[in-house]
C-alpha cells in the first residue's frame, strides 16, 4: 500500500512540478495540549504546513513536542502533492499524500531529536524537511 502510494506521488510531482504557497495563518512550533481523553496521556496536536507559494519547505522548519502520543497536523493549501512524514528513534510514519486539504499522523514519541520531511518525489533533497525535538 505505501509502495503505490508512493508511486502514486511521485507521478504526480513529475506531472505537477514542484511549488506550494505561503500559508498567512501562523504555524507554532511547540506542540499544543488538547484535551486528554484517557489517563494514556499524551494528547498533543502539532501543526505544520506547507507553503502555498510553491516553494519546498515546511512551515516551520523546526518542532518541539512533549513525549507520548503526538498528532501532526499537516496542512497543504497547494495543488502540488505533498505529504508528511516522520522519522527517527524507530518510528517511520507519513500521512497520505495530498493537495489542497490536510491529513494528520499521530505516533508515540520518546524523547529525542527526529527528522520530518515530504517523501513525495525529490521535495526532501530539494529542502523540504525539518528538525523535531522531543522532551
Amino acid at each position: 500500500m505505501r509502495r503505490i502510494a508512493i508511486a502514486l506521488a511521485l507521478t504526480a510531482a513529475l506531472v505537477a512540478g514542484c511549488g506550494g504557497d505561503d500559508d498567512e495563518s501562523a504555524a507554532t512550533p511547540e506542540a499544543t495540549q488538547a484535551p486528554a481523553s484517557d489517563s494514556g496521556g499524551g494528547g498533543a496536536t502539532v501543526d505544520v504546513s506547507a507553503p502555498a507559494d510553491g516553494s519546498l519547505k515546511f512551515d516551520p522548519a523546526t518542532l518541539s513536542a512533549k513525549a507520548g502520543k503526538v498528532t501532526f497536523k499537516f496542512d497543504n493549501p497547494s495543488a502540488v502533492p505533498h505529504a508528511f512524514e516522520i522519522e527517527g528513534n524507530g518510528i517511520e510514519e507519513e500521512t497520505d499524500v495530498i493537495t489542497k486539504s490536510d491529513a494528520s499522523v499521530t505516533v508515540d514519541l520518546k524523547p529525542g531529536k527526529y527528522e520530518y520531511y515530504c517523501p513525495v518525489g525529490q521535495h526532501r533533497s530539494a529542502g523540504m524537511e525539518g528538525t523535531l525535538t522531543v522532551q
